[in-house]
């Protein structure tokens, strides 16, 4: 009697997760703007916050104006490698993407192309040395030269007991003269998270 009352209760189980598992799933179209948070970790709102925040905080420092004011025009930037020190799969060109368009946003810099995308530039270029019109090829040797480059790091500390985590993103940013190796600016902005997972509920 026993054995059948066990026996019961596993598949009256295996029934109830059989019926989650055949669950469809939904599938919502959201604002892209709204902040959605599922894991509590990195996100692409954390992206655009940090990346938006650290460029104003960028542009409010000196450098910007004393190069203005040196040389007659606005200084050109590069972004160049940002580092993913944490242990999530973090896509650092996204990252990038959001700090090239804070830059822009803003009209006080211009911003030059990536060394990777520059290469495929350069081939058009070369590509149209041979095969374009002579009215319509592009020049060679005319790229406009950086003056600045920004590089940095995302890290992360995780801090957990039980089923509470806090999640510590600290991100580093330095914009570096190419042409003397001077920092310039260094930024540095901190996310903490809390995070408290719910047990299993049916």
């Amino acid at each position: 009697m026993k054995y059948l009352r066990i026996m019961t209760g596993i598949v009256s189980l295996l029934l109830v997760f059989g019926v989650i598992g055949c669950a469809p799933t939904r599938v919502y179209r959201v604002d892209e703007r709204e902040q959605i948070d599922l894991s509590g970790k990195w996100n692409d709102t954390d992206s655009q916050m940090v990346s938006d925040e650290m460029i104003n905080n960028c542009l409010s420092s000196p450098w910007q104006g004393r190069f203005v004011e040196t040389m007659g025009k606005l200084p050109a930037v590069i972004i160049g490698t940002v580092y993913n020190r944490t242990d999530e799969h973090i896509d650092s060109n996204i990252f990038i993407k959001d700090l090239e368009r804070a830059f822009i946003n803003t009209g006080r810099v211009r911003v030059v192309q990536s060394q990777a995308a520059r290469d495929e530039l350069r081939a058009e270029r070369e590509d149209q040395q041979e095969f374009a019109s002579p009215e319509t090829r592009k020049r060679l040797r005319e790229e406009l030269g950086a003056d600045f480059i920004i590089q940095g790091t995302i890290g992360k500390i995780i801090d957990m007991e039980k089923k509470k985590r806090v999640y510590f993103y600290q991100v580093d940013l330095e914009l570096i003269k190419i042409e003397t190796a001077e920092k310039t600016w260094i930024g540095q902005k901190k996310l903490k998270k809390y995070v408290e997972k719910a047990g299993f509920a049916l």
